[in-house]
């Protein structure tokens, strides 16, 4: 298990990310799923959360505005309707809101 977490820090680092700095976490959701509470098993997944959590920078996003989407994918399902998915660029939209679709 250390000799493969020496090559990922490597292989990170040869892409020029922090490879020395990244946070590893080694745990098995197959275990962590089947309820095992021992260290690589349910415990696993929470310290990855927190790692995630404390690494990763939550992304600032302009609130005030109004809101945008950009479109990326429109799916039909039944019994639901259209779908579409996309990524928010700025503003809020509540549950319920109506939204303008343009373009």
């Amino acid at each position: 298990l250390e000799l493969v977490e020496m090559e990922v820090r490597e292989l990170l680092s040869s892409y020029d990310f922090p490879g020395d700095d990244t946070p590893i976490i080694t745990g098995s959701a197959k275990l962590a799923l089947e309820g095992d509470t021992s260290e690589i098993g349910g415990p696993s997944i929470d310290k990855l959360m927190e790692a995630l959590d404390s690494y990763i920078p939550e992304p600032e996003r302009a609130i005030d505005g109004a809101f945008l989407m950009p479109i990326e994918d429109v799916f039909s399902i039944s019994g639901r309707g259209t779908v579409v998915t996309g990524r928010v660029e700025r503003g809020i939209v509540k549950v319920g809101e109506e939204v303008a679709i343009v373009g």
